[in-house]
């Protein structure tokens, strides 16, 4: 039992999660032609308890359901995960990128996310407020105003050779690259 719980533990190689990835365009489109996206299943929750006159939300959101379906398996995943799948030595970073985050004083990496950075007292720091309500308010913003997150259009719409999807993804990693090389260094000396 431990030598399976030990390998479930080990990342996916490319070679397995890409293909995995890349066979749920063709399901969903086997299936009719069904989007594919997290940010999604927010309209549909939202159409579903919300009993607002919002043209938004007025659509026969029961027609998506296996989208909160799908999002439901997600969260349960993640749960599993941190109950049973954690992984109790810290996360491995490169050593160049260690040596740039000790210069914003980030050196605990025994989670997921920089506990230095990501805490609830910091969330009451200027820099912390910043990366987590500014940046969450932002991301939010971006996935309503670009009609759906990275993986639906980055899977699901460049699958199906949507020119929105393309122009979203194309400024998903331009502001990728700019925050990371450009805004994020002046955010964590703060």
């Amino acid at each position: 039992m431990q030598e399976i719980m030990d390998w479930i533990r080990q990342p996916w190689p490319w070679y397995v999660a890409g293909p995995l990835i890349g066979l749920t365009v063709p399901l969903l489109l086997i299936l009719g032609n069904r989007t594919f996206g997290i940010s999604s299943s927010l309209r549909h929750v939202c159409a579903a308890c919300i009993p607002a006159n919002v043209s938004f939300f007025k659509y026969d959101w029961k027609k998506e359901s296996w989208n909160l379906l799908f999002v439901s398996g997600v969260l349960l995943g993640g749960v599993v995960t941190a109950l049973f799948l954690d992984d109790p030595n810290p996360v491995q970073v490169a050593p160049a990128l260690l040596e740039e985050l000790s210069g914003y004083g980030i050196t605990d990496y025994s989670s997921l996310v920089p506990a230095d950075v990501f805490n609830w007292p910091a969330l009451l720091t200027l820099r912390g407020f910043i990366l987590m309500v500014v940046g969450g308010f932002l991301v939010g913003f971006g996935t309503r105003y670009a009609g759906g997150c990275t993986s639906g259009h980055a899977i699901m719409g460049l699958s199906s050779l949507q020119w929105p999807s393309l122009v979203a993804t194309c400024s998903f990693m331009a502001g990728g690259f700019i925050m990371a090389n450009l805004i994020l260094p002046i955010i964590m000396k703060l």
